[in-house]
């Protein structure tokens, strides 16, 4: 757990020091950014961003994979959705193949 917190703290930092050099914020501005602004208008603590960067990045694998688990037992539940969807893929891609 300490080396995981120490981890984040060092990508944070090195995501700050990026911020601080870049000549368009627009072009950078995802959810550690703004985490990392908040702090320094004082909104939040760095505990504060390091905890929710190091939940975004524990979260959001668990997160995904029961979502796309119910979304694919959804589509099999409902086989005329998995037609209209392969319609649309087909539509899409076409003859190539498809690509992740």
């Amino acid at each position: 757990s300490k080396d995981l917190k120490g981890a984040m703290e060092t990508l944070i930092e090195q995501k700050r020091q990026k911020l601080s050099t870049v000549e368009k914020l627009d072009e950078h501005m995802d959810f550690a950014s703004q985490l990392i602004f908040a702090q320094n208008r004082g909104d939040l603590t760095a505990e504060n961003v390091n905890q929710c960067v190091l939940e975004m990045m524990i979260a959001a694998p668990d997160t995904l994979s029961v979502t796309l688990f119910f979304m694919l037992i959804l589509i099999a539940e409902h086989p005329t959705v998995e037609e209209e969807m392969m319609r649309e893929i087909e539509t899409v891609v076409g003859k190539q193949e498809l690509q992740s």
